[in-house]
Formats: structure tokens, sequence, C-alpha cells
């Protein structure tokens, strides 16, 4: 690892403030508030078990208000013990409080899950009547959306089953490809999987095969670890899902985002239909490079004339800042209480995790952020991708812990148009026009690996579930196969994938910690082009309709929050329009 980056970038300093939930993992409030939890689950089990649809809506409103409460403390001992672990992935201590929190989760959980059975298996009739009683109205949202999963859920004993066993299922794996992922170092040089993807952007061949060939060695020397820790996941989420009587794979994720199959499908289908950008735009760059085939390890490859200057982090800042005030001055005062108040870290470490996040916490104290900050332009669009997920979750906190969990697709929705409003920004500070055309192209790319290569991730995690259920355990081949024939279908030839690429599928860990997750980043970007072109032609009239969209969380279904919009989810030109915009953009640049 460089030692020296982080200082020349002036990030070593930008390391986030955990005070602001516990004083430390030593401190005593830690088992108070887990003794709490427990006693209070506890409580609530021995007072209201069996009780549920006898309950006047006084008495269930206050019985959700104290759920909500409890919720809240585990989530915030939950933030605490996953943000600690994060940045120091090697730190034994830090494994173990966070596998301490998990399982004392799961034995409150034991507690309190009696609710939710009892509220889903509750009469129709009775529960539509105690919904109208405006006494619930703060919970109506929550509460009959929960019903939903009435078909899903299993038995008292069984769900109790579930839960004892949960700190060693799901999380325990992928707790354990975090540590791995932590502790790996790349290459001859040893250095962070971070550093080494950040070299795939590099203009100069070499080192990007380098950087290629030495990410490879390293999966492929714990490729039998990873292919164990994806069939083990698989398989959980085949069992989970028989049990739980959810038609395929995808259905679970569906519920949770609160969108029907059909809308899904209809979005998969139209990005898989039009692959013909992708290979367009790939051939334009292979040719723009002068190469004569262009590989996996050049896709990222900058443009000719794109700006390559080392950014310091306090010139990021401001440039964000600068973006999200120029579209409102209030969303950028919220993104500098992250930078003010240490509600960020951004430095790179040794056993820091690798990517980045947004976490919203708890409603009582605010998001916090994670980058890996390396200076160049991409990794200021990850900083306002990351801080228009802070700024929603911190508007939506005024909905409360419950509402405030806003389904992934919408999420995704305000860490995209975020980052769209720093590449205007951003391009209008370029005046020549060569290197506006690079920063287009590179904008272009971001925008595939969002919705196509997200897409194609899709069609990739369709195809191993299913191959699991199908024919039992799959070896790394045949995993690999299946990748390799979903990143061809997307390329369609205009990018040579090297045998090397087969393993690329293993050190991505949506695929592990969410299961169904990506199709929401093309969700988010294609939605996003259609609101920013409201945006083009409302001006300031559009702005406080955006707000109150963030401000919304998760109160109400997608399909509810963007109607003022005009926006039929299930309308594949609607999609269509999306990728038409996309296809502009790429017709703009002469391919």
């Amino acid at each position: 690892m460089d030692n020296d980056i982080n200082k020349r970038l002036k990030s070593e300093n930008i390391i986030w403030q955990l005070g602001d939930l516990y004083d430390g993992p030593a401190t005593p409030q830690i088992d108070t508030d887990l003794h709490w939890c427990q006693k209070e689950a506890e409580a609530l089990e021995n007072s209201y078990k069996n009780r549920v649809s006898e309950l006047t809506a006084g008495e269930l409103a206050k019985l959700v208000a104290r759920l909500e409460k409890l919720s809240t403390a585990k989530g915030r001992l939950s933030t605490f013990a996953f943000l600690y672990f994060t940045t120091q992935t090697q730190n034994p201590e830090a494994a173990a409080l966070l596998q301490k929190i998990r399982e004392a989760s799961s034995q409150t959980g034991k507690h309190t899950v009696f609710f939710e059975l009892e509220w889903s298996a509750a009469p129709t009739a009775w529960a539509d009547a105690i919904l109208d009683d405006d006494k619930l109205s703060p919970y109506h949202h929550y509460l009959a959306t929960m019903r939903r999963y009435a078909p899903h859920l299993l038995s008292l004993p069984e769900e109790s089953l579930l839960l004892e066993i949960a700190p060693v299922g799901r999380g325990s794996w992928t707790l354990l490809f975090d540590k791995i992922m932590g502790h790996l170092k790349f290459g001859a040089r040893q250095r962070t999987e971070e550093e080494v993807l950040t070299d795939l952007y590099d203009a100069n061949r070499e080192i990007r095969q380098q950087a290629a060939d030495d990410l490879t060695k390293g999966l492929k020397d714990n490729l039998h670890i990873f292919t164990h820790i994806t069939n083990n996941l698989l398989a959980d989420k085949m069992i989970d899902d028989r049990l739980r009587h959810y038609p395929d794979w995808l259905s679970a994720m569906n519920l949770y985002n609160e969108l029907a199959g059909k809308t899904v499908q209809t979005l998969v289908d139209a990005v898989s239909g039009r692959y013909d950008i992708v290979s367009r735009y790939y051939n334009f760059k292979r040719d723009l490079l002068g190469l004569p085939e262009l590989t996996d390890y050049d896709r990222y490859a900058p443009l000719p004339h794109l700006p390559d200057q080392e950014i310091t982090w306090p010139d990021a800042r401001d440039m964000v800042l600068r973006a999200f005030a120029d579209f409102s001055p209030s969303m950028a005062e919220i993104a500098q209480m992250f930078f003010q108040r240490q509600w960020i870290h951004a430095p790179i470490l040794a056993g820091k995790r690798g990517g980045a996040f947004a976490h919203p916490c708890t409603p009582e104290v605010h998001p916090y952020v994670m980058v890996n900050y390396t200076g160049n332009m991409r990794d200021i669009s990850t900083v306002a991708h990351e801080l228009g997920h802070g700024v929603h979750q911190y508007l939506a906190a005024e909905r409360g812990y419950y509402n405030s969990d806003t389904p992934l697709v919408l999420a995704e929705t305000a860490s995209v148009f975020a980052e769209l409003l720093l590449f205007n920004y951003q391009l209008n500070l370029l005046e020549d026009k060569r290197q506006r055309a690079a920063f287009i192209g590179q904008k272009l790319e971001s925008i595939f690996a969002t919705v196509f290569r997200q897409t194609a991730m899709n069609r990739f995690e369709e195809l191993s579930h299913n191959a699991r259920r199908q024919h039992g355990e799959l070896g790394a081949e045949e995993i690999s196969k299946l990748w390799r024939s979903t990143q061809e279908e997307m390329f369609q030839g205009s990018v040579k994938l090297r045998r090397d690429y087969d393993i690329w599928w293993s050190y991505i860990p949506h695929f592990l910690n969410s299961p169904g997750y990506v199709y929401s980043y093309a969700f988010g970007e294609l939605l996003v082009l259609a609101l920013y072109n409201l945006y083009k032609e409302q001006g300031e009239a559009f702005v406080p309709r955006y707000i109150e969209l963030l401000k919304a969380g998760g109160s109400a279904s997608p399909y509810e929050l963007l109607s003022p919009f005009g926006i039929d989810l299930n309308d594949k030109d609607f999609w269509l329009g999306g990728l038409t915009v996309i296809e502009e953009m790429v017709s703009k640049l002469g391919a």
C-alpha cells in the first residue's frame, strides 16, 4: 500500500466519529443497552403475545411504538459494531463484537417475532378496519405492507428456530468473506483490493494488465473458499425460499422493494434488449484508443484528453457541495454536515473494507458514509453517490425508524441523481471540447456499469440460483461459465474476455449480502434520467417535489411515491425512454 496517498490527498484525518453512537467498544453502555433490549423484548412478549388481534387501535399503536423503540436501540448497537469492524476487518476484537451483537439481536428477535406472525394472520376485515383509525396513521404503511408477507411466514416455533440459528447463517458467511477480502493482498507490492481495482482505470495499458493479473491471482488462490461460501449462500436462499413458498429466487427481493414481478421483468427485458448500445460504444472506444481489440482490462481505460489530475479531498468536498447547492441549498447544507461533523470515513487503510456505502444508522443519530478515496474523478462521483444516499437517509429520518426504511430501488435513485448533479457541474467547468467529450465518455461508462452491467449481473444471479436449485452444488468452473455467458451476452463481441476474467464474479459482495439487489441500480439510473429531464423542463418548481420524495422515505410504495411525477413503472416505453437518452449520449460522441 502507498502509505503516502492519504497524506497527499489530505484525507488521512477524514475518520468518522463513532462516538455519536457509543464512546467505544469497551463502553459499559453497550452491555447496558443489550440488557435493556433483552428485557424489553421479554416484556413485550409477556404482555402482548396471543393478544394482537384483540387490541384496540390505541393499544396497537402503543405496542408498535415500543417495538420501534426496541428496533431503534438494536439498530444503534448493530450499526456501531458494523462500522467499527468495517475499517478494521483484521481486528479479532472488532469481529467478536459484531458477532456478539448479531447473536444478541437474534435472541431478542425470538421474543418479538410473535407480533409479525399474529398481525399478519389477523382477519382481514379487522385489520383493514383498525388501520383506518387515526391513532395508527403514523404506522399505516408499515403495518399494511407487513401483511404482504403473510403467505411466506412460518409458525412461531419455526420462526424462533430460524432466528436462533441466524448468527451462524448468512451473516456469518458474509462476515467470513469480508475477513478474507480484508486480509487479502494482491501482487508483488501486496496492495489492497481497492488499490488494484483503481489501476484498471490507468492510462497505461501495462499497468491495467498487471492489475488484472494481480486481481486474478489473488482471487484464484482463494477461489475454493469463495466457491464454498457462494454455494452455501445459494443453498441458504434456496431452502429459505422453499420453506416460505416463494415462487422464484427473486420474489423475496421484489416483495421487499414493494414491486410486482412484472415491473422488474419489464425493466430487465428493456435493458437486456438494448445491449447493442454497449457493443456500439466499446467498438467505438477500441477504435478511438487505436487498439486491435479491447480486452477486459481495457474497458475502463481513460479516453484521450480525459482530465487526469489528482484531486485532494478538500477540493473534492467543495466540488460536491457546489454541485448540490446549485440544485438545492438545503441539500448542500445537509451534505456539509457530513464533512464538518465527521460522519465520513475516507482514507485507504490496511484491513478496511473495499468499496463505498452509506449507512442510515438510526433517526436520532445520523447516517454515516464510507469511501476509499484515491483522488480521481470517479472517486468524487462516488462521494456524491454516497452523499446522495446520506442526504436521503437524513431527510427520511423524520419519518421514524420504521417509515424511513426506503425500498432499494428508490434509495438508488437518490444516489444516482446526486451523481448526475455532480457530473453536469463538472462538465460545465470544462471548456476544451476534447476534454468534454472524454468526460461524457467516462460518464457513459459509469452509466453502463449501473444499467447494463448490473442487469447482466442480475442475469448471472438468476442462472446461478436456478442452477444450484436444479443441479446441486456448483463447482467454480460451472459458476464461471454462467458469469462468462452473461457477460458475453452484454458485450456482444465488442470486448475480448480472457479466461482470467471468468472468476471475477467471486469478489462482488452484493451476490452474497443481498441476493437480487443489483437490478435496483438499473432501476435507479433509468428513473433518474427521467427525473432529470423533468428538472430541466420545470426548473426550480421541480426541486421541492424531489425533496419531498426524499423526505417520504419508505412511507409509501414506489408506485405511490412516483405517481406525482406521472411515471408508470410497468410501461416498457418508460424504460426504453431512459435507454434512448443513453443512446443519444453515445451518438453525440460520434459512435
